[in-house]
């Protein structure tokens, strides 16, 4: 018999009104704007001023992804259910979609089967205009910063020293560099340009790293949007656009809620990408589900050594968070794919290629619990086609490491096929010494940093410095913006900067290319390899499977 898909699955749930979830919360429904029946943003100002439950918080991150997929998303809304049927009172906090992967290779990004988000189609799409939002701030920035060039340049910029890129969140490989300015006089001036995903927006990143409206605003003023000729960074303030750009994110700053198909409570806000951004839900989302719930289950983007490194070494120094617990998702198909098995083999047994894949999720554990100092438990996020003999191999080998490795069925049975998990972990924080903390200290050099992040937790011998990365370093030292963190900039698919390059690679070199700022959000990005910050679409993209029918109903967004 076949399965019903997620679609089929989210529209049999009946959704909770509002008022419902709100109160499950205690949050006064004065205290939400609704978006519709089912999608709210709340005010969190208000809700902060009620007495709060200082609640603790979960990781949720996973190995590298492949093409096998790892379901991180799934088990995040999935352990939070079954903390609930624990009677625990869960709230989820996690990342809006980018609709760049929803039409691209990925698809819905709101969970899957039992345990998802919704109303899913709202959430994988528009939702509440966030991205809208955020689209629409970054490209004012860039409009202005244009502007001011044609009318006179005062500030004497450099048209060939604009930093800020314009914006749109969709995959769209031909607008990676462009000349902008084309035309008559009255066009513009002519100079090099491009389009940057939404979600990589320097804008994205400051929205899920600020406090609130006034700290979104001075931070938005910060943007280092050029150099002057003599070499001076132009920053947004200089433009007297801080306010209009805080003007636009009037909405988008406070956290959406929605709920999962068990009703949980789920503030669902921000989105950057772990690879080309710190990939973590909004600092405000995460800090007002601590103080509305018993236990926060957050994700980080991608693999444990890009979402959890920026997780940690970004989001918690920056916003002062100690996370309780990890939970570090992985798959048979995953870890086989990893040790060398060909995608359309993953459903055979294959004891040797999982293997041979182990290591990666050793590397992981290892990072998380020694690097980081964190209690951690193994999801394996069960498929129909892994063998017995497959678990236990990766149980045993969690084992060894004194890992405790639970089997989880989210994605079937929802909250119920993730309570092993959920007891686990509860049992692993009670027990477990808790000793968080950060891969390096803000007085380190930039190049010290990165140095620590390749070899602590990539598994790299060194570090290779462009002339252009190096002279990169040097500026923001000038500039007085060398004690910033680091965002490191690589593929998702392997902890080296080489996509192919699966499993654990050890004594590798790690390339940074160049280093930029965005002085805003607080941190450097070093870019590793040949990472971009517009992916493409591939040859058959999810789109072309995503269509409505004549009573509106999307059909292929999963």
């Amino acid at each position: 018999m076949t399965q019903p898909n997620d679609e089929t699955i989210a529209r049999q749930v009946n959704m909770l009104p509002m008022s419902t979830l709100a109160a499950k919360l205690n949050i006064d429904y004065d205290h939400i704007y609704r978006y519709g029946h089912h999608k709210a943003k709340i005010n969190a100002a208000e809700v902060f001023k009620q007495p709060g439950r200082h609640g603790k918080l979960i990781l949720v991150t996973a190995i590298n992804p492949t093409p096998a997929g790892e379901g991180k998303t799934t088990v995040t809304i999935g352990l939070a259910d079954a903390l609930r049927r624990l009677g625990k009172e869960a709230v989820v906090a996690m990342r809006e979609p980018s609709l760049g992967p929803v039409f691209g290779i990925k698809g819905g990004a709101a969970g899957g089967g039992h345990a998802q988000v919704v109303p899913m189609e709202d959430i994988n799409l528009h939702f509440t205009g966030d991205i809208h939002a955020i689209g629409a701030a970054n490209n004012l920035l860039a409009a202005l910063l244009d502007n001011h060039i044609y009318h006179g340049n005062a500030l004497d910029i450099d048209p060939k020293k604009v930093k800020w890129r314009r914006a749109l969140d969709m995959n769209d490989r031909q607008l990676r560099h462009i000349i902008s300015g084309a035309g008559n006089h009255s066009d513009g001036v002519l100079r090099p340009d491009g389009f940057d995903i939404t979600v990589a927006s320097e804008i994205m990143a400051i929205l899920c790293l600020a406090e609130d409206l006034n700290d979104l605003k001075q931070r938005l003023g910060q943007i280092i949007v050029a150099y002057s000729r003599s070499g001076a960074p132009v920053y947004a303030h200089q433009l007297k656009a801080a306010g209009a750009l805080a003007a636009l994110l009037k909405e988008a700053i406070h956290p959406n809620l929605v709920q999962t198909l068990e009703g949980t409570p789920a503030l669902v806000h921000g989105g950057p990408f772990a690879n080309i951004a710190h990939g973590c839900n909004s600092v405000l989302a995460t800090r007002l589900a601590l103080h509305l719930g018993e236990f926060v289950v957050t994700e980080a983007g991608f693999g444990a050594d890009l979402g959890a490194e920026k997780f940690c070494n970004i989001k918690c120094r920056k916003a002062g968070l100690k996370p309780a617990a990890a939970v570090l998702v992985a798959t048979v198909r995953a870890l086989k794919y990893n040790g060398g098995a060909a995608k359309n083999q993953l459903a055979t047994e294959n004891l040797d290629a999982l293997q041979k894949g182990l290591p990666n999720l050793l590397r992981h554990i290892r990072n998380l619990r020694e690097g980081f100092g964190l209690p951690l438990v193994v999801a394996i996020n069960r498929f129909a086609s892994d063998s017995e003999a497959e678990i236990q191999l990766i149980q045993a080998a969690c084992a060894q490491h004194s890992v405790a490795a639970v089997l989880t069925d989210v994605w079937g049975q929802g909250g119920a096929g993730g309570t092993d998990l959920a007891s686990t972990l509860l049992h692993t924080i009670d027990n477990s010494a808790n000793n968080f903390r950060l891969s390096y200290d803000n007085s380190d050099s930039m190049a010290a940093k990165i140095n620590k992040i390749a070899t602590r937790i990539y598994g790299a011998a060194k570090v290779s410095f462009t002339p252009q990365a190096l002279a990169d370093m040097d500026k923001l030292a000038e500039i007085g913006l060398g004690h910033l963190p680091v965002c490191m900039a690589k593929t998702q698919y392997s902890f080296s900067d080489d996509a192919t390059q699966l499993g654990a690679p050890s004594g590798f070199t790690l390339h940074v290319r160049a280093v930029e700022v965005a002085a805003g959000a607080g941190f450097a990005i070093a870019l590793c390899g040949n990472i971009m910050r517009m992916p493409g679409l591939p040859k058959t993209p999810a789109a072309e499977n995503i269509d409505i029918d004549e009573h509106g109903q999307i059909h292929g967004l999963f």
